[in-house]
């Protein structure tokens, strides 16, 4: 039964999409070495390769890089996602991503770096860092920064944000839109973070801490 453990668990991950961290399984990923190092080479031998980072709470699978070309590039063109996103989802994905996960990133790793030392050998870090819950954005905020950028109100609300959620990419409470489980590893944080605060993104982003109305209180 031992040796299957590794096949459930990647069986698992493929069926369901994602794991949360605090599943015992992916819990063992995380703190076996020799456990996770077997998950790696099968995926990898399957040209796949795990999603995790230490700040997230969920765990998924991706294609590895060296076969990124196999299954994206189709008659000369290479293909956004296998997922059918629309190029204004994928914008709003990033922007959801920059919005909700590079202020949460920012804080924990704040707080990491008062806890130096806590960390787990393979990732692990004190409960309450992962523990860090991202803050929503309201949807009608949303829509009155973006909404003139990706197709208007109407698109954005009735397609755009339901398929973000149906993927898994986000969760909507009482017009108030939150991660799923998938946001988190949607993208590299090393890599995006610094093309969207140094990059073109960052001045949409800065439009946040403006004041909406600069005019007089006069009425």
């Amino acid at each position: 039964m031992e040796r299957d453990a590794h096949a459930r668990l990647i069986a698992r991950l493929l069926a369901l999409r994602w794991l949360p961290r605090e599943d015992a399984e992916a819990r063992r990923l995380l703190v076996d070495l020799s456990f996770r190092e077997e998950v790696e080479s099968r995926l990898a031998a399957c040209g796949l390769r795990l999603l995790d980072h230490p700040f997230a709470d969920h765990i998924a699978v991706a294609l590895a890089q060296s076969t990124e070309s196999a299954v994206f590039e189709t008659g000369g063109q290479w293909a956004a996602t296998t997922i059918a996103l629309p190029k204004d989802a994928i914008a709003l994905l990033v922007i959801l991503w920059a919005l909700i996960i590079l202020p949460k990133r920012e804080r924990q790793l704040a707080r990491a770096n008062g806890e130096e030392g806590q960390m787990d050998m393979f990732g692990g870090v004190p409960g309450q860092l992962t523990a860090d819950a991202s803050r929503g954005i309201p949807e009608n905020v949303l829509l009155e920064d973006y909404a003139r950028l990706l197709g208007g109100r109407a698109r954005i609300t009735q397609f755009i944000l339901p398929q973000l959620s149906r993927l898994g990419f986000i969760e909507r409470r009482n017009k108030v839109i939150y991660e799923g489980p998938l946001l988190d590893l949607a993208f590299d944080y090393g890599e995006m973070a610094p093309r969207i605060l140094q990059g073109a993104l960052a001045d949409l982003l800065r439009k946040q801490d403006e004041p909406r109305n600069t005019e007089g209180d006069a009425s």
